[in-house]
């Protein structure tokens, strides 16, 4: 099948597919045809285009092919080129527009809404919105640097001291940790807040302050944020409002699929800031005082950033993000690796953002539940952004599904823990005296350990792992001699087990750091 990839609209410096993609593109055996000039703006000449295996061609080859990938919806124009059979893959905003699932029926063309992936973890790799989220929240600090016309580190000089840039973000989804991560490695001091108290781990890892509310909302089964009681978003408003006239800096990132931006600061709030303050509204509405698509200076002297396009402000990178998101969605709709695409209904992702398929519409999809809050709660959340129509969502989800510990759950664990318990002091029981000493300096390793990997960033968790499982060989080694010294049935089951554990700990270590280090290998 033969994939185009048109010129996108004035407006637009994206482009839906780069050099890079294409060529993984024609790996999976599909032909590419790619517009001439569609990549100019995220400079993308054609002759790279033309390199990594794809043709050049005109406008109307592009629109005439089997799939088409674009940025946005089309134009009408561009829609009635569209022949029938064929397959459009774009942000189609099916959330604020469902009508647009009817369009493309009605015209025999499936349409897959890249803005409408599921939030579980099997889908993260082609989240549109995380990934221009993740985008829009670095690019949104630049801007803020840019505005505010001072240090973001603090210094202290021979002439005196200067201090530090005071951060405050508004939504700890992906956009807002994007924001707090670029905003910590330039010197700020960074403070968020989050209306998921779960996101707190997340904002510390990042080496920010979480400023939680004080009642919070929980989130939702399909991972975003429930909307507050009108009591929470008082509380919420009042804590925002007092944050901000504190900061030198503020970021709000609330976005809500399909529906208006909630309101974070009122004129009020933005009536208390201190002269010479930022305020970047990520989605364009969170503010009362926000132009959309424009900067503008408030009577107090604070700069209100209205910027809808952060991403765009980045094409080419911006490009390859979104490229990538496509191509890890026609990996998982091309199992044979032979250019041909395959609707598998019953796959949740596919079901999820088909939104058109055979003359038929198929949004709203079934829904599916990312995760599960107990009643009453202060609020679950996965390792992503959430929406509220109260405040502080976040553009975007690093999609993690979260399971919640229920009564039943908790008992379960409580029984298990109990038989261990008794094996343990049964265990002992029959140990010679001389092995005693043993499980003394056994139970301080559990100890000293536990608290030694609590105290790491979860972002070193993974390579930790990886290269503590390798030090299993110390056991190996053990086990090896105590099997053959063994005179007792008991000692050599042991030490076969042994045996058998620390092999799968090593071999595993050594796979998983296999696999780090090829994340950061070129190539496919």
């Amino acid at each position: 099948m033969r994939i185009g990839i048109p010129k996108e609209p004035d407006g637009q410096p994206l482009v839906s597919a780069t050099p890079d993609t294409v060529g993984k593109l024609v790996k999976l055996g599909y032909e590419v045809v790619v517009e001439t000039g569609a990549g100019a703006t995220a400079s993308y000449p054609d002759q790279q285009y033309r390199e990594a295996g794809a043709e050049v061609v005109g406008p109307q080859e592009v629109w005439q092919a089997e799939i088409i990938t674009s940025l946005d919806t089309p134009p009408d124009n561009k829609i009635e080129q569209i022949r029938e059979g064929s397959v459009l893959i774009a942000r189609l905003g099916v959330r604020a527009n469902p009508a647009i699932a009817e369009v493309f029926a009605r015209r025999n063309v499936s349409a897959i809404s890249m803005d409408a992936v599921p939030r579980i973890t099997r889908a993260q790799s082609m989240d549109v919105l995380s990934s221009m989220a993740n985008i829009a929240g670095y690019r949104a600090i630049i801007e803020a640097a840019n505005a505010f016309g001072r240090l973001f580190t603090g210094q202290v000089t021979a002439a005196g001291k200067m201090p530090p840039a005071k951060v405050y973000v508004i939504g700890a989804g992906v956009a807002g940790l994007a924001a707090i991560g670029t905003a910590n490695s330039m010197g700020a001091v960074v403070q968020a807040t989050d209306v998921r108290a779960a996101a707190a781990e997340q904002v510390e890892s990042m080496g920010a302050t979480f400023v939680a509310i004080p009642a919070p909302a929980q989130e939702s089964s399909d991972g975003y944020a429930r909307e507050m009681s009108e009591d929470q978003a008082k509380a919420a408003l009042r804590l925002y409002t007092e944050q901000a006239g504190a900061a030198d800096i503020v970021v709000t990132t609330a976005q809500i699929p399909g529906r208006p931006a909630p309101l974070l600061l009122t004129a009020d709030a933005v009536a208390g800031m201190k002269p010479g303050s930022v305020i970047v509204d990520m989605a364009g509405g969170n503010c009362e005082l926000t132009v959309p698509g424009q900067v503008i200076t408030t009577d107090n002297g604070v700069t209100i950033i209205g910027y809808t396009d952060l991403a765009g402000r980045l094409p080419g990178q911006a490009s390859q993000l979104y490229g990538q998101n496509i191509v890890n969605l026609l990996k998982l709709m091309t199992p044979g690796k032979d250019g041909q695409i395959v609707f598998n209904l019953n796959d949740e992702i596919v079901r999820s953002i088909t939104i058109a398929h055979q003359k038929d519409v198929l949004w709203p999809p079934p829904p599916i539940a990312v995760s599960a809050a107990p009643a009453g709660g202060a609020g679950a959340g996965g390792a992503g952004g959430s929406g509220s129509a109260s405040g502080a969502g976040g553009s975007g989800s690093l999609g993690a599904s979260v399971d919640i510990a229920t009564p039943k759950g908790h008992a379960a664990r409580n029984f298990w823990t109990g038989i261990a318990a008794i094996l343990g002091v049964a265990l002992i029981a029959i140990t010679p005296h001389e092995m005693l000493p043993y499980y003394i300096v056994l139970a301080l390793a559990i100890v000293a350990g536990f608290y030694v990997i609590t105290n790491v960033t979860h972002s070193l968790h993974t390579p930790l792992m990886s290269e503590t499982n390798a030090i299993s060989g110390i056991i190996l080694v053990g086990a090896i001699i105590s099997l053959a010294q063994s005179t007792s049935i008991v000692v050599t089951v042991l030490a076969c087990l042994a045996i058998l554990i620390a092999s799968i700990n090593i071999f595993g270590g050594f796979y998983v750091t296999h696999r780090m280090l090829k994340m950061f290998q070129k190539g496919d």
